[in-house]
């Protein structure tokens, strides 16, 4: 059943994300929230983990529109911390230097709850990217930061991670098979 606060946070995040789009698609970015609070409700139905898959990009994309400490009031502890352990640190100059650092803390100090959410999102994210790629060719890749050999290294790094943390996970089972057919282009 839907609780007030599950669909308190399905509306927060819809409203705190409203003007953004997936990179070159136009698909509303709430689409991408609520796809990976779908994949993690086929593991648990811990309502803070919920909540915490559905603001996982809300502080490092939207600080401004949903701060920590009105997430922490509205929301508590459990499910603000849960978001910080998924949240990159966007001081580090490039996208390696935060990409190691993101893996670094997912492997060594990230509650195991951030890595399920970060297996989820990773899992949507790279099943979007294969999509893509049968439509757009090697023309997706002008829309990262970074190229196609960088992106089947990170997928594969957090596939890597969350095995070691969480061994056996169903979802990580099914990002291997994609990192498998990501590797394969």
């Amino acid at each position: 059943m839907l609780s007030h606060r599950l669909m308190h946070a399905m509306n927060t995040a819809a409203l705190n994300h409203r003007d953004q789009v997936r990179k070159g698609s136009g698909i509303p970015y709430i689409a991408h929230l609520y796809a990976v609070m779908h994949l993690v409700s086929q593991v648990t139905d811990d309502e803070d983990i919920l909540i915490a898959a559905l603001f996982h990009d809300t502080l490092e994309d939207v600080p401004e529109n949903y701060p920590e400490a009105r997430m922490r009031a509205e929301f508590g502890d459990r499910v603000t911390g849960i978001v910080l352990g998924l949240t990159k640190d966007d001081t580090l100059p490039d996208w390696q230097d935060r990409a190691d650092a993101y893996l670094d803390h997912l492997e060594h100090h990230a509650p195991v709850e951030s890595v399920l959410i970060a297996c989820a999102d990773k899992l949507h994210n790279l099943l979007s990217i294969l999509d893509d790629h049968a439509t757009l060719g090697e023309a997706l890749w002008e829309r990262f930061n970074s190229g196609r050999q960088q992106q089947q290294w990170w997928y594969a790094q957090i596939n890597r991670v969350v095995e070691q943390r969480m061994p056996g996970l169903a979802l990580n089972r099914e990002l291997a098979r994609q990192v498998e057919l990501f590797h394969g282009l």
